[in-house]
C-alpha cells in the first residue's frame, strides 16, 4: 500500500491503544552492530563463562534466534546468554538507524489521544535505551521487552501483547498492533488484536497479508499520516 485508504483509517479509526514493535516500525536494531556480530560476540561471552553453545549454534546469526537455541538445548546457560544480549542489544540500539516514519505515528499517536505501548521480543532495557536517547519516552505509555532469562516469552508467544493490554487496561477490540514479521501477526492472533503490517523489505508484503494482517502497508509515515490528518482526535 503505497497511499492512504479507506481501509487504512477504517482499520485505525476505533483504536485506542496503539501496540508497536521495536525492530523495523521504529528503528532498525542491528544497522550499526550487525546481527552476525552480535551473534558471535554472544557465542565468545559464552564461551568466557565457561558455556558452550548448543549443537547448531555454531553458525546461527540471528542472535534472538541464537537465543532460542540456546534456552531449548542449554536452560542453565539461558540467563548467562540473555543478560549477555541484552548488553549486546543496548549497544546496538546506541548506533541503530532510526525509522522516520516510526518516529512521527508516536507524534501521531499524541496528538490523536491514542496511547502507545512497544512490545518487542527485543530486551527492554535495550528499549528504552533507544528512547530516552532520542527523546520519545513520553510517548510511550509502556515497554514489554522479552521477559528477562525467559526467551519463551517472545513473539510468537501473545504474553508481552497481553501485559501490555492488561498494564493499559485495554481490551483486544480497542487495540492494533504494528509489527513487521509472520511472528507478529501470529502473535496478534493469539491475543486477540488485529496487525499491521509493515513490510519494509521486498516480499514480506504478501507473507505478512497470507499470515492474516489486515492490512499491510509499506511506510510507517502512512500510518502516521492518517492518524494525524484522516481520523481526529478521540
Amino acid at each position: 500500500m503505497t497511499a492512504a485508504s479507506p481501509s487504512l483509517a477504517d482499520v485505525l479509526r476505533p483504536v485506542k491503544h496503539v501496540l508497536l514493535d521495536f525492530d523495523g516500525p521504529l528503528c532498525s536494531v542491528f544497522a550499526g552492530l550487525p546481527a552476525p556480530d552480535v551473534a558471535d560476540r554472544l557465542r565468545a561471552a559464552l564461551l568466557a563463562t565457561g558455556g558452550q553453545g548448543p549443537a547448531g549454534s555454531e553458525t546461527e546469526t540471528d542472535p534472538l534466534a541464537l537465543l532460542r537455541l540456546v534456552a531449548d538445548a542449554r536452560p542453565d546457560l539461558v540467563t548467562v546468554a540473555d543478560d549477555a544480549l541484552a548488553e549486546l542489544e543496548t549497544e546496538a540500539v546506541r548506533v541503530g538507524r532510526p525509522n522516520p516514519g516510526g518516529e512521527s505515528v508516536l507524534r501521531a499517536c499524541a496528538s490523536s489521544g491514542r496511547s502507545v505501548s512497544v512490545v518487542s521480543n527485543n530486551a527492554g532495557v535495550a528499549i528504552e535505551e533507544y528512547l530516552s536517547t532520542h527523546g520519545l519516552i513520553d510517548y510511550v505509555a509502556g515497554v514489554f521487552g522479552r521477559t528477562p532469562g525467559d526467551p519463551g516469552s517472545m513473539k510468537p508467544n501473545p504474553q508481552l501483547l497481553l501485559d501490555a493490554m492488561q498494564t493499559t487496561a485495554s481490551s483486544p477490540g480497542e487495540c492494533i498492533f504494528i509489527g513487521d514479521a509472520v511472528r507478529d501477526v501470529e502473535a496478534g492472533d493469539a491475543a486477540g488484536v488485529a496487525t499491521i503490517g509493515y513490510a519494509n523489505k521486498p516480499g514480506k508484503d504478501a507473507r505478512l497479508a497470507a499470515a492474516g494482517a489486515v492490512v499491510v502497508v509499506d511506510s510507517m509515515q502512512l500510518i502516521a499520516d492518517v492518524l494525524g490528518t484522516g481520523l481526529g482526535t478521540l
